[in-house]
């Protein structure tokens, strides 16, 4: 009778801890809120102020709301951020709106809209992922580039009509799988097998 119990606590541990890795909470960041990615109007303070008042975490989702071929996402380092230039992506340019990105490294991370002059004219993103919430919220990024007015036909906003906060697609997205409880979980689930070999 004893076994059994130490059996039945054993998976029973081993279900809480497998659990945890899916408990973990996440925040989905619409980019830009009720602006969306779009070229804002006030140029890129609009996205540095979005950015300023939020925290982002390891497996938070940034949702880039905007309408394929108007506009795109490409993940540049800060020196491409800087000069808008695609040059040395990261990862893949992501073409078809609206779109999610699931962050999974801490650290800063810029984001471009490559179409035309968009990011000059304030269409780019740059945010600081922590590993915990217990991290301070992080200073906001300069804008090093002062934004240019537009000057030619090349570029006009995108109309404010289009997907918006409200008709986000639910995310598919699991919290990061190198997560410490994630590894425990692991661990455990393949210890299980053993354990109940010693018990019978």
């Amino acid at each position: 009778m004893t076994r059994f119990i130490m059996c039945i606590l054993f998976f029973v541990i081993i279900n809480a801890v497998a659990l945890m890795q899916f408990t973990a909470a996440q925040t989905v960041h619409v980019v830009g809120d009720d602006l969306g990615w779009t070229v804002p109007q006030n140029g890129a303070t609009a996205y540095s102020n979005w950015a300023a008042s939020k925290r982002f975490l390891i497996g938070d989702i940034l949702v880039f709301n905007f309408t394929t071929n108007e506009h795109d996402v490409l993940q540049v380092p800060k020196a491409s951020f800087d000069e808008c230039s695609d040059d040395n992506p990261i990862g893949n340019m992501l073409i078809n709106g609206p779109t999610n990105v699931t962050l999974n490294s801490t650290g800063e991370q810029y984001y471009i809209c490559t179409i035309a002059r968009h990011c000059e004219l304030g269409q780019r993103l740059a945010i600081t992922v922590s590993a915990t919430s217990s991290s301070p919220l992080p200073a906001p990024s300069p804008t090093t580039p002062a934004t240019p007015s537009p000057t030619s036909n090349d570029c006009t906003p995108a109309p404010t009509s289009g997907p918006t906060a409200g008709s986000i697609p639910a995310p598919n997205a699991t919290p990061n799988s190198s997560s410490s409880s994630s590894v425990l979980a692991t661990l455990l689930l393949s210890l299980f097998p053993i354990f109940m070999g010693l018990i019978f």
